[in-house]
């Protein structure tokens, strides 16, 4: 009997681990979310209300934010007036991870992706990093220096070591960087040297390589520096 009711048992466990896809749900990690459609279904309606009304659907913003934050759609607007049946999942207003901006606001109008948990974890950092300053006659946390003025973040000495962000465009491990005014950036210097590679077309020495990102995903290079090409590598340029 006892034998049984162990079988019993494991076979209830089994069937839990089968359904459920895990017994522990830290071990569960979903796949990278996916904004094909979201963009598509969002760029329709953004054509579809520009042609109708002569202007884009946008939330304002200040004239200080950065080019891969502003512009953000308003997706309530096209919700409401029809542009849309729904607000896609992934969208920020539904609870998603992501806010969609757009680019090339003047001649093309294009869908993007600022991903908000980049965006978060950056914020995370600097804030660890402004404290430091505050407790420590403003110190900065300067690690190892990978650009001309422009450093990796000492997240050990931040009290921040855990925190980590896998690049939206390769999953590669980022690097936090830090400016000598203590603003903090991330690294996508591996991902436009990626995309580079796969392109046809030569890094001219003026333009900012933070392009090729932009042209060849669904997202934008959020939190990051102007990228010059030098001595064939992308290098992190502060304005």
């Amino acid at each position: 009997m006892k034998t049984r009711i162990v079988s019993l048992l494991m076979m209830v466990i089994l069937l839990m681990s089968v359904t459920t896809g895990c017994l522990y749900p830290e071990d569960n990690i979903s796949p990278r979310v996916s904004y094909r459609e979201s963009v598509n279904r969002i760029q329709l309606a953004v054509d579809d209300f520009q042609k109708e009304n002569g202007v884009l659907p946008i939330i304002n913003a200040d004239q200080d934010t950065p080019r891969y934050e502003k512009f953000r759609v308003d997706l309530v607007k096209l919700k409401t007036l029809g542009f849309m049946d729904d607000i896609p999942s992934t969208a920020f207003e539904k609870g998603g991870s992501g806010y969609f901006l757009i680019q090339n606001e003047e001649t093309d109008p294009t869908i993007k992706v600022m991903d908000l948990v980049a965006v978060q974890k950056v914020n995370d950092v600097q804030q660890a990093v402004d404290k430091y300053k505050r407790e420590h006659d403003d110190q900065l946390l300067y690690s190892q220096e990978l650009y001309p003025n422009i450093y990796t973040v000492d997240l050990a000495k931040a009290g921040v070591p855990s925190i980590k962000l896998s690049s939206v465009y390769s999953d590669e491990e980022m690097a936090f960087l830090i400016d000598n005014n203590g603003q903090v950036y991330v690294d996508y210097a591996f991902d436009i040297m990626q995309a580079i590679d796969k392109s046809d077309h030569k890094p001219k020495d003026e333009e900012d390589l933070r392009e090729y990102l932009l042209n060849n995903s669904y997202y934008v290079p959020v939190k990051s520096l102007p990228y010059k090409w030098i001595n064939g590598a992308p290098v992190a340029i502060k304005p």
